[in-house]
């Protein structure tokens, strides 16, 4: 990863867009690693042998056509971590939010399969009540070549400026995946202008927390991979009543405070980097 870095010109995009496309954000060879690990990590089998905090598609259990996720797969294998956990990647969404370091929030890993569902329409920042300040930015990457109608994710130009609304009711495959999206802009007297990611392996694109972002059906009939890494601020803590349903379980009682064991800082502009993280990349999660 090392040497990656955002212009002027794509930090404006992201200011004015919501959003910015980049060509390549890791390498191919990186992409090829990280896809290896997708088939293993949804069969169950995790190489520090903790689970992720969400796995959402159980093969056997859950419909072929519906888009796989895990999430917080870091904490399950050190491939993925490397990646996740990426300084640059830190230093991108901090300098691109203006916040003066970036905590690690989750990640998500996708797996979307031939033919596969529709993703909602949707805003990261509506799924963040529990965080002060609520904000966040993300980095998507793709582990396969992307196209229109290969299911890849689409951003709604210029939606970070709507306002924020509700969560939607149905993330995975709803019957509209645009209804929320539709509903929102026209809340907001705007038109909706899509764009969606066409990237090679590696590429990908980092967007604000409000911009509207979902992906359609999987047309092409190939399938596809991606990795996500959402961010918070690095001073970022929990709301003192406001819970999160899932993370608020890493809330200590009576603190506010955000453990760095499970909401690691990648990079602050003053040096600081959680010092667990190189010794996790290298041992794993015990430390042995």
């Amino acid at each position: 990863m090392a040497g990656f870095a955002l212009t002027a010109e794509q930090r404006a995009s992201f200011d004015d867009d919501g959003f910015v496309v980049v060509p390549r954000i890791i390498p191919p060879a990186t992409a090829v690693r990280l896809r290896a690990r997708f088939e293993p990590m949804f069969r169950g089998e995790f190489e520090t042998g903790l689970q992720p905090d969400e796995w959402n598609w159980r093969e056997g259990r859950d419909p072929p056509d519906l888009t796989r996720q895990v999430c917080n797969g870091w904490k399950a294998d050190r491939i993925i971590a490397a990646t996740v956990l990426s300084a640059e990647i830190g230093a991108a969404c901090a300098a691109l939010s203006g916040w003066p370091g970036a905590r690690l929030a989750q990640d998500n890993l996708l797996w979307k399969p031939p033919g596969g569902k529709s993703l909602g329409f949707h805003q990261d920042a509506s799924y963040i009540d529990w965080v002060v300040p609520p904000e966040m930015t993300s980095c998507w990457i793709a582990l396969d070549d992307t196209a229109r109608d290969s299911g890849t994710v689409c951003y709604a130009r210029g939606s970070h400026r709507w306002g924020l609304s509700p969560m939607p009711t149905t993330f995975h495959a709803p019957d509209d995946p645009l209804a929320a999206l539709n509903e929102a802009a026209a809340r907001a007297g705007q038109a909706v202008d899509l764009v969606p990611v066409e990237v090679p392996a590696g590429g990908g694109a980092f967007h604000h927390g409000r911009t509207w972002h979902g992906s359609l059906v999987e047309a092409a009939g190939i399938g596809r991979r991606s990795l996500v890494i959402h961010c918070f601020s690095s001073e970022a803590c929990f709301h003192d009543r406001n819970v999160g349903a899932i993370y608020g379980r890493y809330k200590r009682v009576g603190e506010t405070a955000m453990d760095e064991t499970y909401f690691p800082i990648l990079w602050t502009g003053s040096g600081h980097r959680s010092s667990f993280i190189e010794g996790y990349l290298a041992r794993g999660w015990g430390g042995a």
